[in-house]
């Protein structure tokens, strides 16, 4: 396999108009990298642009130390796995996982070979002599990356290649593309708009907006240590909460001042606020650290119901103070109804907080 490394990369179209500004990402040698965004953020085109499908304005683009951006897409040894697909209509699936070796004029036996081996990897054998029509979402997706896979290329890139199936086979094709890379042993960049796609597959998330790199690190990371607000609310299901309060000093003490009630910083948090004292930030409170709790306590904080989401495992709750929302999610022992009021408590030591102009962390992480 190899490590692909993008340099300044940026790509302008006709007109002036960028759609992806100085992306500097490396993937290491066997490495699983997911770049996640909204639509038109600038994921699909960087990958695009790896694979050789979209001219680089800007910027080298190296595959295992190789300058690669003048080489054709054919000559780059990589495997690409579309949205939708692409498989040909009038062919078999054998046929279609061996069309591309049949083209590079791969000796006959060793095609027969590597399309087996493929299929046994994917558990499709029983599927080699159907045509793509008489196959299901996810029996079409598995002959698509049993496609890449007989090519052994050097980097496999799949854009969004799950968005068109259903729910649960979705969930049932992240744990295959994972075990696949694992079995594989391959280096892979995968684009997805779904984040928990990327939280459960990726060794490393690249988070994109408007053509920027917002953040680049481990699933874990990036949730526990957001650089900005953008990647804060991105990164988790249901999203971190984020409410206007002001930093006031009362006494001795810092106080957060929602409007409607007053609660004191995590001590740990203090010597960041202290440059914001007299403004309004960002306070960010994850949907899993806002504790119910049934009487009055230190930072405690009432609040009216104004959505019940029962999902089994646990209750999503939507919460008004009186002028924000906010989500908090519960066990599922607890009854709740629309109108009423409860009292919660936020896990201050995982609250994180934003700049209200920059919308950037004001609480550093590790090693920053």
């Amino acid at each position: 396999m190899a490590k692909v490394e993008l340099k300044s990369i940026g790509k302008v179209y006709e007109g002036g108009v960028r759609a992806v500004e100085n992306a500097n990402i490396v993937v290491e040698d066997k490495e699983f990298v997911v770049l996640v965004g909204p639509s038109w953020c600038g994921k699909s085109t960087t990958l695009r642009m790896v694979a050789g499908l979209e001219e680089i304005t800007e910027g080298e683009l190296y595959i295992d130390g190789e300058l690669m951006n003048d080489v054709p897409p054919k000559d780059r040894n990589i495997a690409m796995v579309f949205q939708n697909y692409a498989l040909y209509p009038h062919m078999s699936v054998y046929e279609n996982m061996a069309f591309g070796l049949r083209i590079k004029k791969v000796p006959k036996d060793e095609i027969d070979q590597r399309v087996k081996k493929a299929a046994k990897i994917l558990d499709i054998e029983k599927l080699l002599d159907r045509k793509p029509k008489a196959l299901s979402g996810g029996q079409r997706q598995r002959v698509a990356v049993g496609r890449a896979i007989v090519r052994n290329p050097k980097v496999f890139l799949f854009d969004e290649p799950l968005s068109n199936l259903d729910a649960k086979l979705r969930v049932q094709m992240r744990a295959e593309l994972s075990n696949l890379h694992l079995q594989l042993n391959a280096t892979m960049m995968y684009v997805t708009h779904d984040q928990v796609e990327a939280m459960t597959m990726a060794n490393k998330i690249v988070v994109m907006k408007d053509g920027f790199i917002q953040q680049i690190g481990s699933p874990l990371y990036l949730y526990n240590h957001p650089d900005n607000k953008f990647v804060a609310g991105f990164i988790g299901s249901p999203p971190m909460n984020f409410l206007t309060v002001k930093v006031l000093e009362e006494g001795d003490s810092i106080l957060l001042d929602e409007g409607s009630f007053k609660i004191k910083p995590d001590p740990a948090h203090l010597e960041y606020l202290k440059d914001h004292i007299g403004k309004e930030v960002f306070f960010g409170i994850r949907p899993e650290d806002m504790n119910y709790i049934e009487n009055n306590a230190p930072n405690s904080f009432a609040v009216k119901i104004t959505v019940v989401e029962p999902l089994g495992a646990d209750i999503h709750l939507w919460l008004s103070t009186g002028s924000q929302p906010l989500v908090a999610r519960t066990e599922p022992h607890y009854t709740f109804t629309v109108g009423d009021t409860a009292t919660f408590v936020p896990r201050m030591e995982k609250a994180r907080y934003f700049d209200k102009e920059t919308e950037k962390a004001i609480l550093p992480g590790p090693g920053k």
